[in-house]
């Protein structure tokens, strides 16, 4: 697609809007539902808030304005420390009060919805030129999208906090307002409303903008000027006694606090020795922040600029709660990576920490808590200070290296693959990127699995209907394999350590196994491996089904968690974090004939592919065995990964068999790097 550049336009502080010419009809319906999916989002969440009752929503504002909130108290605003804001915050909103109160449930919901609705627009309008037409056209939508799906600013709706309106001021004075002195006031009340704002104050300055700097730290400082004057014992608990704002609200070292202090109290520091840490840590990262910030000013990145001072201001805030930290999800807009199978490492990491929970992003591992309980820290810390952007002037900014693909071998039905854009890259996918998806997915994949649980009675009913099909069918080895196997001890305990260990491990090897070895094949198996679980999760949902081991009056033996009372059947410290009544289809089985199938394909020598077969002959033994699954399920896993291999067929086409088996190592590495030679004739043009 054409490039669009940016002609004349309103100019700010910083920068200018894009006119783009009349989208193309396909990027016009893309357009269209992009907007459609932005209007959904924000209509859930309206939804969400208003629905919620209201001694459960708002809770923040409620605190504030409700009868008995701070605000309608004759005392301090910080006597309770409830009230979080500045002095200057507190007087601006003690006049609204009563009208927050009347309103409380939709104006402010709604106000809420323009306020991030024009952070998106001017976000997606303060872009870095050059920028092309698809991006122009849809990066309002995509930015609004993302805004509503961003844990700061849910919170912000869910809390009723005022935390997004410190960056839209930022963004209003350094993007859109003209004149640099009323760019300046904007930036400095949003400092008067959030002080750690005065950051932004030395980026002007560095960037030649002196006057809109005064205006700013004139503005800051006639702002809290008045609230001195209005609130003088306010001001005075808030500036000198709490220093800024430190110790009110929650406890500074909460995992909610995504700073650098709270980080620092967490892992164990206190005292004199935690504050000069802090401090030193701090001037040091602002300082790094803000040379980089100028540099990528200077640039023409305006808008990363002001994401990087952002981020260096979550860090060095005394106490940055998750509704203040919108600066890390602007930082987006960095292009990091010179390869075009690089750039989306970036994007997809910062849009998965700031819109998923932590907990999804990094396993329950006490050796990871430190990364996970600071994970949006340590995100700010490197937009901050060493996450390698793109400078404009650099050969690949607008053109990456970009992906090799394997020649497409030729399919049996002349419209397969139904997206052909969907291609086998040669060179491996980033590792990181890997990790963090296989992550996400299988912390939703749990999810799914356990909030698709049915009810037991349901469940034990359909274990009767497998259990009757089976017994016509002449299938019902269960309950001889179950007794042949808790009658004979060491076959017990081997296929009962076999089902617990051999499940995860073994799919984990294969794949890894591929992307060292064969990243062509590595692609196709992980897509395959992907349809097939997704197919899976719809099984655990629409057919909840019981187990053999837990069908009371059957006579099945538990043989991996011992005998249970079926009144409360425990199977130990997961009892109430799984379901148990995923048995259709089984994955266990599944997963065992999916690494099976790709030992067979692509293992070059007979005794790994025999050897690769036995792992499905082992765990469906082993799962029957144990009374864990019937029969039928097995039948059910072996169906869904049919369907997952057969999806990848039609979506990408057959497997590349002669690019995976031809393609050595030093030809992938000369593809990765571009190179010319032996490696073309192995691989196509990045257009089809």
């Amino acid at each position: 697609m054409a490039d669009a550049e940016r002609s004349s336009g309103p100019t700010g502080a910083f920068g200018g809007a894009t006119v783009t010419a009349s989208p193309r009809p396909g990027l016009h319906a893309a357009r269209l539902g992009l907007w459609l999916i932005a209007g959904v989002l924000a209509i859930r969440q309206v939804a969400a808030v208003l629905t919620t009752p209201r001694a459960d929503r708002l809770t923040a504002l409620e605190t504030w304005v409700g009868p008995d909130g701070v605000l309608h108290v004759k005392g301090s605003l910080y006597d309770s420390t409830r009230f979080t804001g500045t002095p200057f915050s507190g007087l601006v909103l003690k006049p609204l009060t009563k009208a927050a109160e009347d309103a409380l449930g939709w104006g402010w919901i709604f106000g809420t919805l323009l306020l991030v609705a024009a952070l998106g627009l001017i976000a997606a309008r303060a872009l870095p030129q050059p920028v092309g037409r698809r991006t122009a056209l849809l990066a309002a939508p995509v930015a609004i999208s993302l805004l509503m799906l961003s844990l700061p600013v849910r919170n912000a709706f869910w809390l009723g906090q005022t935390s997004i309106l410190p960056v839209l001021l930022v963004l209003l004075g350094c993007f859109v307002v003209r004149g640099e002195r009323t760019g300046g006031a904007l930036v400095g009340l949003a400092a008067a409303l959030q002080p750690t704002m005065l950051l932004f104050a030395p980026l002007l300055w560095c960037t030649r903008r002196g006057r809109a700097a005064a205006a700013t730290a004139v503005t800051f400082a006639a702002c809290t000027a008045l609230a001195w004057a209005a609130l003088p014992h306010d001001s005075h608990t808030y500036w000198v006694h709490h220093m800024a704002g430190v110790g009110l609200g929650g406890r500074a070292d909460a995992l909610g606090n995504q700073s650098l202090h709270g980080a620092l109290l967490r892992s164990g520091l206190t005292g004199p020795l935690e504050i000069t840490l802090y401090l030193a840590l701090g001037a040091a990262v602002a300082a790094l922040a803000l040379r980089r910030a100028v540099a990528y000013a200077r640039d023409g990145q305006l808008l990363l600029a002001v994401a990087i001072t952002g981020c260096a201001a979550i860090v060095v805030s005394p106490t940055a709660w998750q509704h203040q930290l919108l600066w890390v999800l602007i930082a987006v807009v960095g292009r990091v990576g010179r390869r075009a199978a690089d750039r989306l490492l970036w994007p997809v990491a910062v849009v998965a920490v700031m819109t998923l929970p932590a907990k999804m992003l990094l396993p329950n591992t006490p050796a990871l808590h430190p990364l996970r309980d600071n994970v949006v820290l340590l995100a700010a810390l490197a937009a901050a200070t060493c996450v390698p952007f793109l400078s404009r002037t650099d050969e690949h900014y607008r053109h990456p290296i970009p992906t090799r693909y394997a020649d497409p071998a030729p399919a049996r039905w002349k419209r397969v693959p139904l997206i052909p854009a969907l291609r086998r890259a040669l060179t491996r996918p980033s590792l990181l990127l890997e990790l963090l998806l296989i992550r996400v997915t299988y912390a939703a994949y749990s999810q799914v699995r356990l909030v698709a649980a049915g009810d037991r009675a349901t469940a034990e009913r359909h274990g009767h209907q497998i259990h009757s099909v089976e017994r016509a069918l002449h299938l019902d080895i269960e309950h001889w394999t179950n007794h042949a196997v808790a009658g004979t001890p060491w076959l017990n305990h081997f296929l009962s350590f076999y089902y617990e260990t051999f499940h995860f491990i073994v799919p984990l090897a294969v794949l890894g196994v591929l992307y060292v070895r064969r990243p062509v094949d590595y692609r196709w198996a992980r897509t395959a491996l992907g349809f097939a679980t997704l197919i899976g999760l719809l099984g655990f949902w629409l057919y909840p089904l019981a187990p053999p081991r837990l069908m009371p009056g059957l006579g099945f033996i538990d043989t991996v968690h011992g005998v249970q009372d079926f009144a409360r059947p425990d199977y130990g410290a997961m009892t109430a974090v799984t379901n148990q009544y995923a048995a259709m289809p089984s994955l266990h089985f599944g997963w065992a004939l999916f690494c099976g199938i790709v030992i067979a394909v692509v293992a070059p020598k007979p005794w790994m592919k025999t050897l690769g077969m036995l792992h499905p002959l082992f765990t469906v033994t082993a799962i029957i065995g144990t009374a864990n699954h019937w029969v039928l399920d097995a039948v059910g896993g072996a169906t869904v990964v049919g369907l997952g291999f057969a999806l990848t067929y039609l979506l990408q086409g057959p497997r590349a068999a002669g690019a995976a088996r031809g393609v050595e190592e030093p030809v992938l590495e000369a593809a990765a790097r571009g190179e010319d030679g032996d490696a073309q004739q192995l691989v196509r043009p990045p257009g089809r």
